[in-house]
């Protein structure tokens, strides 16, 4: 494949293609549980509202014309955290609701006539069919494009929609043996279906929300006392840490170096390389880099330099 010229802009496509076509996957799977009146299936469409939700993330991490270029390390605004109790909160209401109406359901077993029946039919089995094939074929187009884009919001949210496919593929067997007549099959599957929404939920918070906190991820004395162990740094200020230690942390720093050291600049950032990554694993790290001067003022806080920024990045 030939090299993408604008890696975050081809992400960011892939990423609002994916989000439609995961509420048009939703409205389905609503529309299905609904007009048949299975209660798994409406339980399954609460991993496809979390898939949505893991969707806008990832597109607001590769969006944002504040986050670096380069693999994402996504910051929090209060959209992300508003939406985070919002799903919370309609995770919450659908679950309990579902999960009442399916004890009540297998609570009636032994009088099998009190129970609603499920509609279902074969065109019905068929078509969640087609939106299981749609969201597998979907989800490893989007992993293929996340190691060739080496986009971690792709990889992240492809993970999420193949977990969820091979779910709609476990209900689909449930769902053929509803259609010959097994009735309980529906509010067995709904409550483990709602169990494995609040582990799928946890997960996208897990992996998504904690590097989405603007917090320090590693404290800047210690990254300072690192830089300035190295040859030809006179000052290193205005450290900023986030992300987690051993998956993902952006470090931005500004660094003064001493006048006998200007022309071994690139020498002295390798070296400031070797040792956090040495020390802290994956990172990303931008150094804005200054020579020392006898004008500098003592207190360099605000000061901006006029220097062009260095970004290096690996894993």
């Amino acid at each position: 494949m030939a090299e993408v010229k604008n890696p975050r802009g081809v992400s960011r496509q892939v990423l609002f293609v994916t989000l439609w076509l995961t509420l048009l996957v939703l409205a389905v799977k609503v529309w299905a549980g609904w007009a048949t009146r299975s209660l798994s299936l409406l339980a399954e469409s609460l991993h496809t509202v979390i898939d949505s939700f893991s969707t806008v993330l990832s597109l607001l991490a590769v969006s944002s014309p504040h986050r670096i270029s380069g693999r994402e390390v996504w910051g929090h605004s209060r959209l992300e955290a508003t939406m985070a109790l919002l799903l919370v909160s309609v995770l919450g209401f659908a679950s309990f609701s579902l999960l009442g109406l399916s004890l009540q359901q297998l609570d009636a077993t032994p009088h099998l006539t009190t129970i609603l029946p499920v509609q279902m039919t074969v065109p019905l089995i068929g078509l969640l069919t087609i939106v299981f094939a749609a969201s597998l074929g979907l989800a490893f187009f989007e992993r293929y494009l996340a190691k060739t884009l080496e986009s971690s919001a792709l990889r992240v949210n492809a993970n999420q929609i193949v977990q969820d496919a091979w779910l709609t593929l476990i209900l689909l067997g449930g769902l053929i043996g509803i259609l010959k007549g097994y009735r309980w099959l529906d509010p067995m599957l709904a409550i483990a279906l709602l169990l494995t929404a609040a582990l799928s939920c946890w997960r996208v918070f897990n992996w998504q929300l904690p590097l989405m906190i603007r917090q320090t991820a590693i404290a800047p004395e210690a990254i300072s006392q690192l830089v300035r162990e190295v040859q030809g740094v006179t000052q290193c200020y205005q450290i900023y840490s986030r992300g987690i230690v051993g998956r993902q942390v952006l470090i931005e720093m500004r660094l003064i170096l001493h006048p006998e050291f200007a022309g071994l600049s690139q020498w002295i950032i390798e070296q400031i390389e070797a040792s956090i990554r040495h020390h802290y694993g994956p990172v990303q790290v931008v150094v804005h880099l200054e020579h020392d001067r006898d004008d500098l003022p003592l207190s360099f806080e605000g000061m901006r330099s006029q220097n062009p920024s260095r970004e290096l990045d690996w894993n």
